[in-house]
Formats: structure tokens, sequence, C-alpha cells
């Protein structure tokens, strides 16, 4: 008896949350397959005007700018989410400087501008690019590696630095590369973050292409699972309802028929890859992104995880020091030093805050200090001394005891200066604000707002990651992922025990 009510739970709940799931799935399942196409799709963007207020662009946010470049006396560019817009000092006219990029606003994402040899260069997420002032257009230099992603670039004397997210090169002339053999940092000990290791086994890109496909598929068997589920729900109705015609209770009959088939063995088969890549989708996002952020694991074997490059996807900002001689890199998991031009690395013993989305503000700003910016704040940093200092705050930093949310109170996406030569940090949500006071920057003028759309890419992130629901849900929105994977496990794990209990077993 009381295993044929634990089986009446399963079965009522398991039509239940699968019916209110169905559209969440189907979102989170089509939104999957399109972020793992994102050069593929960089081509495609949607009209801000469209969608929620809050990925609106106002005031500068949505890091619409990363950084200010002084290009002359008279002349600055503006770049970041945005591509790049010329303007003078007083930021009173915006040019589009944006002609060469391919079609795309994606294809405008830019990292940074860099004046060398008299030559204007940009990094942007899709490769490397120079200034032809006579034809007033950007073009494409080819790199000697595959990776194209441009995080930084940074100068040393007559040497040119480029770096992308695992390899740095460097050039005297920007025409000829060579890659810059970085060791692994003292005590480096051949492991990787689980943060990262599950990241790639939900996309797939743990083992390349193929693994890409094999959850695209997985992604397209969800979306089948929830639609022949719901299919289910609505032709046992019919075929329930006395009131219908025989011949038409018929026909649901057959179309139950069908989808119980189908939705069963199509389950069963694809039970443990949709359950591990559910599990390892809920880790992603807070809140339980803090139980695994700072665990470190082997290697899985015969993966894009398993290679000799320690520092394969994690580079993110790098600076030289001439006083110092010294390169300072910015990692996805810290900071780290060469003294001697790469021959040896160290990890810094104190690190300043920084958040896991990446360092946003790298700047040396003297005696022995940097400007470290990211969505954890914006601090400065004495090299040598370990010191940090919260700019925004105006009072020394003390690390919390227990980590906490990845974001501080300030989610630093830029830096810039005003119309008064006042520095000006750009917050994430808020935009422009002054680091002392209101900040005097000009709103965006509706020629930016025009050719600044939202990339199909960046669309579907809101939605993966459940930020699309926060004009409803307010902070609650970060439980939208956790629990959809929770109450997916549920009908994943109950759908087996339904199946073998009532189908293969009897049928058997």
């Amino acid at each position: 008896m009381k295993q044929k009510g634990l089986m009446n739970f399963f079965r009522k709940y398991h039509k239940w949350s699968g019916i209110i799931l169905t559209l969440l799935l189907i979102l989170f399942a089509l939104s999957g397959i399109v972020l793992n196409h994102r050069s593929e799709l960089a081509k495609i963007s949607v009209n801000r005007n469209a969608l929620p207020k809050y990925v609106r662009y106002k005031n500068w946010n949505n890091a619409a700018v990363k950084d200010m470049y002084g290009v002359s006396k008279d002349s600055v560019m503006v770049y970041g989410n945005i591509g790049i817009w010329l303007t003078d000092s007083t930021l009173t006219e915006f040019e589009d400087m944006n002609i060469g990029f391919p079609s795309g606003i994606d294809n405008r994402k830019v990292s940074k501008i860099l004046k060398y040899k008299n030559n204007l260069y940009a990094g942007t997420l899709y490769g490397f690019f120079n200034y032809d002032n006579k034809n007033r257009k950007w073009n494409k230099i080819t790199l000697p590696i595959k990776e194209e992603n441009v995080v930084d670039m940074y100068t040393k004397g007559d040497d040119l630095y480029v770096m992308l997210r695992s390899h740095l090169l460097v050039t005297k002339d920007a025409k000829h590369f060579y890659e810059v053999n970085m060791p692994p940092p003292a005590g480096y000990d051949n492991k990787i973050g689980l943060f990262k290791t599950l990241w790639l086994l939900h996309s797939g890109e743990i083992y390349g292409k193929i693994g890409i496909y094999v959850v695209d598929i997985i992604g397209i068997i969800m979306i089948f699972m929830s639609v022949t589920g719901f299919i289910l729900y609505l032709s046992k109705e019919k075929i329930k309802n006395k009131k219908n015609s025989r011949e038409i209770r018929r026909k649901h009959g057959k179309r139950y028929k069908w989808n119980i088939k189908w939705h069963n063995k199509i389950g069963w088969i694809t039970l443990i890859f949709l359950f591990i890549n559910t599990t390892a989708g809920m880790f992603l996002r807070p809140p339980l992104l803090a139980a695994i952020f700072t665990s470190r694991v082997d290697k899985i074997p015969y993966t894009e995880l398993d290679t000799p490059n320690p520092w394969y996807d994690i580079l993110r900002r790098g600076i030289y020091l001439p006083e110092e001689d010294v390169h300072i890199i910015s990692t996805y998991d810290g900071f780290y030093y060469s003294s001697d031009n790469f021959a040896t690395i160290e990890r810094f013993g104190k690190q300043p805050p920084a958040s896991v989305m990446g360092v946003t503000v790298f700047e040396d700003i003297g005696e022995d200090r940097l400007l470290i910016g990211s969505f954890e704040g914006l601090f400065e940093w004495n090299i040598k001394t370990g010191y940090v200092y919260d700019v925004m705050k105006k009072e020394a930093y003390v690390a919390p005891i227990k980590k906490g949310p990845p974001v501080g109170d300030f989610m630093i996406s830029g830096y810039g200066f005003d119309r008064n030569n006042n520095k000006v940090i750009f917050d994430y949500m808020q935009g422009a604000v002054g680091t002392n006071n209101e900040a005097d920057f000009p709103d965006m003028n509706k020629d930016i707002l025009k050719k600044s759309p939202m990339s199909i890419w960046g669309l579907c992130l809101e939605i993966h990651t459940g930020r699309i629901y926060q004009p409803i849900l307010g902070i609650f929105y970060i439980l939208v992922v956790p629990l959809v994977g929770l109450f997916t496990l549920f009908n994943l794990i109950t759908g087996f025990i339904i199946w073998y209990k009532y189908y293969w077993r009897r049928g058997k």
C-alpha cells in the first residue's frame, strides 16, 4: 500500500511539475543552444527597445563603456560593448568609429585600444585590428594562433604584447608575432577550478566541437521531452472527457500512444546526459556557485582541459611597470608577476578583491600601486605591501571572513573621466558615476543608442542565467536556476521510476 501511494505521488507531481516547467525548460534549452554558437550568430542583434527596461542603455550602463583613450589633445575614443566612438575633450559630439568591423554588435565588443608606433590598434572579441587613417576604417590583422579573443594589450619598450585568453603574443612591428613561453607559476599543481570544469561540461566545450554538438542535441531532447510531456497531459484530458466524440477520443488515443512511447524511450536512453547537464548548470549560478567556486580538481583526461598550457582560458589583463621592471597579469584565479621577462612567474601572496567575471580596470597609478576594478568594486592595490584601499567607500579594504556573492556594492564595468576631467567609473547597473561626486557625463545620444542593439547571444545569456526574470522577481531571480534545476532532476528521477515500474517491467 505504501509503495502504491508513493508511486501515485510520483505520477501526480511528475505530471504537474513537468507542466509548470515546460515553457521554462524550452527557453533554457533554446538559449543554451544559441550560447554554444556565439561566433556563428554574432551578426544577429535585437532592438533593445523591444526588451525589458533593465537591458536598455541608460547613462552608459550595461557595460556600454569599458575605457576611454585619449588619441590626441582634443580627441578621445570611448569604447566597450558599444564599439568605438570618437569624441572631443568636452564629450560633446560623438562620431561612429566602427567602420571595418564585421556587422553585428558582438563583432564590435572592444576590450582595448592602444597607440603603438604612431598606429592605432584595437583588441576585440573576434580579433586584432589596425586603424587605416587614410580610408578611415579598421583592418583585421591575422594572428599566428587560432584563438581570436584579444583581452588586453600593453607595451614594454619597443615591444607590443597582445594578450588572449590562453596565450600571450609579442611583436615589434604588429606584423610578425611570437608567442611568449609562459612557464607554470611557482607551486603549480596542474589542477583547475571546479567552476571552470562544470562550465565546460555544461556547454560541451570540454570535448571540443563534438562535445558542443552533443550538448546541442541534449538541448533538443530537453525540448522534445517538455513538448511531448505537455502533449501527453492534453491528450489524456481529451480522452477522459466523455463529452468528446469517440472519433476525437480515438484520435487523441493514438497521439497519446505515440508520445508516451517516445517520451519514455528517449527519456531513459538520455537520462544520464540530461541529469549531468542539469546538475552542472545548477552550480554555475548563485547561490550554489558559492559552494564550488574556490574548489580545485584534477583535469579530466583526454578533454580540452587536459592541456600542457597552465594558462589555458584564464588570462584576462596584463601590464608592465617600467619602474619595477615587472610584468603583472590578472587571471581567472588571481594575480601573478614576472620580474625576469617570463622566465619565471610568481603568484602574489596578498591578493586584491576581483570578481569571477574578470578585472575591468587595470591601471598603473604610480608609487607601486595598481587601480583594480571589477564587479567587486574599485580598489587601489600596493603590489609591495599588499595594502588595499576601497576607492568608492574611501576606506581601507577588509576582506570578509565568509565569502559572499561575487559582486560588491559597485559593479565596475569601466573607467574614464568626465567633462571636468574628474575620474568616472561605469557601474554595470548605474552607469557613469563620479568617484568623488556626481559625474558630469553626457547622455547617450540617439545615434549611439540606435547603433547599439543587443546581440542575440547577449539576450540568450539573460534568459539562460535567469536574469530576464529580474523585473518580476527582483533579487529572488537568482533562485530561478537552482529551483528549475532541482525540479528538473526530480522529474528525471521520478520519470525513470515510473517508466521502470509501469512500462519496462510490464513490457518485460
